[in-house]
């Protein structure tokens, strides 16, 4: 859950950047884009941990690869 959070923030950059801008504070922040990115306190939390310089291409697609691992595990029951 986490790493699809992050994986969609990359890719909706633009948009999370601008819910963080307008917000008054961390925690309006963190209410809006999990709002935006429809998911729970702990995901934008991380969302907002993130670095800038983490939303790179290549980052993003090591975290892309990374839940695709996660969820095909999951789904074979390990």
């Amino acid at each position: 859950m986490i790493v699809d959070a992050l994986v969609q923030a990359m890719d909706r950059r633009e948009e999370v950047f601008q819910a963080i801008e307008d917000s008054e504070d961390v925690d309006e922040a963190r209410l809006r884009v999990g709002q935006l990115l429809g998911v729970g306190e702990l995901g934008s939390r991380f969302v907002l941990d993130l670095q800038a310089k983490s939303f790179t291409r290549g980052r993003r697609r090591t975290l892309a690869a990374h839940a695709g691992e996660l969820r095909s595990k999951l789904s074979r029951g390990r």
